[in-house]
């Protein structure tokens, strides 16, 4: 039987809920990976079924480093959704990329530590592809729904991730200048990571709000600049948004929703029963009945 097409979004810096749902529902859940940031906000748009969580939680009380990522996105599978469009506020590494610019990335550099971002481990080993982080399926349908709205958007980039939550020194932004990384955030690696490992299909919006500070000519990022941005730009994000879902095809025409067929290196008789119960969700059909 086909797959329904359920798209989650997941919302960064200022974007707590989307406008336009019908037969909202909010859903709590339990995850073998504790507690998810907050409520899924389940309902319909022009026909898709669709699942949104602030990752930050709403109120914005969840740091970068506190989010369970895990427990996120095993909950947006648990709810049936086979494509997550994620939200996130980054700095400008680039003089192209503007502050209230979107870029549309393709790839992720990490400079997180000790973040969980694998369901794996503890009697379970798997190896997912991870070269192309993103799905590019998602990607594209993301790039041209933006540009029907004549939004200033980019076609790819490579996402800094750090850990925060203070923002980088001089030297540091520099420095991942000098790498080639186009924007810097703080959350959205972590969740491409298990994204794959659960076969959902995830994609970025990165929206500048601010060059970091290293653009000599331009003043260090504040807070505030960073909201006054985010304030006049967010509603650009829900319109992208709102124009992308109904543009996605129902049948899912890339590799994501396989990605674990021969990314499971343990022998089956070996799987512990009780990492099979936690992983069931991702793994049962991969795994011998009985």
């Amino acid at each position: 039987m086909a797959e329904e097409n359920v798209v989650g979004v997941i919302g960064g810096s200022g974007l707590y809920d989307i406008e336009g749902l019908t037969g909202v529902e909010q859903v709590e859940l339990a995850t073998p990976f504790g507690s998810p940031s907050d409520a899924y906000v389940c309902g319909t748009l022009g026909g898709v079924r669709m699942v949104f969580l602030p990752r930050h939680g709403r109120g914005h009380r969840i740091a970068p480093s506190e989010i369970n990522f895990r427990a996120n996105v095993w909950g947006m599978k648990r709810l049936g959704v086979t494509r997550i469009v994620s939200v996130s506020a980054v700095g400008s590494m680039r003089e192209n990329v503007a502050p209230g610019d979107f870029v549309i990335v393709d790839q992720f550099f990490d400079r997180t530590r000790h973040r969980a971002d694998t369901f794996f481990g503890d009697g379970v080993v798997a190896h997912v592809m991870f070269a192309d982080p993103v799905c590019g399926e998602v990607r594209s349908i993301l790039l041209d729904a933006g540009r029907a709205l004549d939004l200033s958007i980019h076609d790819g980039g490579t996402y800094m991730n750090m850990e925060g939550p203070q923002f980088s020194t001089r030297a540091e932004s520099r420095i991942y200048r000098s790498w080639g990384v186009d924007v810097i955030g703080m959350t959205n690696l972590q969740e491409a990571k298990l994204a794959r490992e659960a076969e959902i299909c995830y994609a970025t919006i990165a929206m500048a709000t601010d060059w970091d500070c290293w653009h000599e000519s331009h003043d260090d990022v504040t807070v505030e600049a960073i909201l006054a941005v985010m304030a006049r730009n967010i509603g650009n994000a829900k319109r992208l948004i709102l124009e992308t879902v109904p543009r996605l095809p129902r049948a899912r025409g890339c590799a994501c929703g396989s990605a674990l067929a021969h990314a499971i290196m343990t022998a089956p008789d070996r799987i512990p029963a009780e990492a099979r119960m936690r992983l069931g969700l991702l793994i049962d059909k991969y795994l011998p009945r009985g």
